[in-house]
């Protein structure tokens, strides 16, 4: 299975860090963000790794490279600007081949084991299989519900739900709808929904959102603390 990071975004609301620095290469425990999910994709078994880039493109590409130093095969999609989350995969497609893919913001922090989404089983090919945590506090009622049978669930007007990760297994299937251009991926889980295409499951561990200069600090001295 191959590997999408996302990692091309402005970062507008870690600014001025991301004035300098694309967003994926702030640290978190003496290492970048990106570099925390290549290590642990690597440990998992994935081996070929697409990342899109635009923003300070250059600097990500310099740092990852080829991705050898971590047996890992890395090419790069470039946007001349960002094109949001949805846009950002469908520029990627003929990179990503045929068969489902697994998806990864580069800008988050979490403990998942990503092993558990090698080959993982779609149920026809345009469903989705989203990782859900438990929702942070600047975002408390979450995106959607995660019913007992697996399957992702809009939010009622009153309820409160679970939070997409930004790890996920897509189908190419699942973006055959759109065009080309810049896009967020909201609109397409939505749809998925109404036709019954997205499947979840809840992970009880580590995850952050790595939005805010301090709620980065925050993680950084947890995770420094941690060892």
């Amino acid at each position: 299975m191959k590997v999408m990071i996302l990692a091309a975004g402005l970062g507008e609301r870690m600014r001025p860090l991301t004035d300098h620095t694309p967003k994926p290469l702030l640290q978190v425990g003496g290492l970048p963000l990106i570099e925390h999910h290549l290590r642990r994709l690597a440990a998992a078994g994935f081996r070929e790794v697409v990342i899109n880039v635009s923003h300070l493109a250059e600097q990500m590409t310099a740092f990852c490279g080829d991705g050898s130093r971590w047996d890992l095969d890395i090419t790069y999609s470039e946007e001349e600007e960002p094109l949001e989350t949805a846009g950002g995969i469908h520029r990627a497609l003929p990179l990503l081949g045929e068969a489902p893919f697994l998806v990864v913001n580069g800008d988050i922090w979490i403990d998942y084991d990503f092993g558990r989404l090698f080959d993982y089983p779609l149920q026809s090919p345009a469903h989705a299989h989203l990782v859900m945590v438990d929702s942070p506090p600047q975002h408390p009622r979450g995106d959607f519900l995660l019913a007992a049978d697996g399957s992702v669930q809009a939010l009622g007007s009153d309820a409160t739900g679970l939070t997409y990760a930004g790890v996920g297994v897509f189908s190419r299937g699942f973006f055959s709808g759109m065009q080309p251009g810049k896009l967020r991926l909201r609109p397409l889980l939505d749809e998925a929904i109404r036709e019954g295409r997205l499947g979840g499951e809840y992970h009880p561990g580590q995850w952050e959102d790595v939005g805010t200069p301090e709620r980065l600090a925050a993680l950084d001295a947890a995770v420094r603390s941690s060892r």
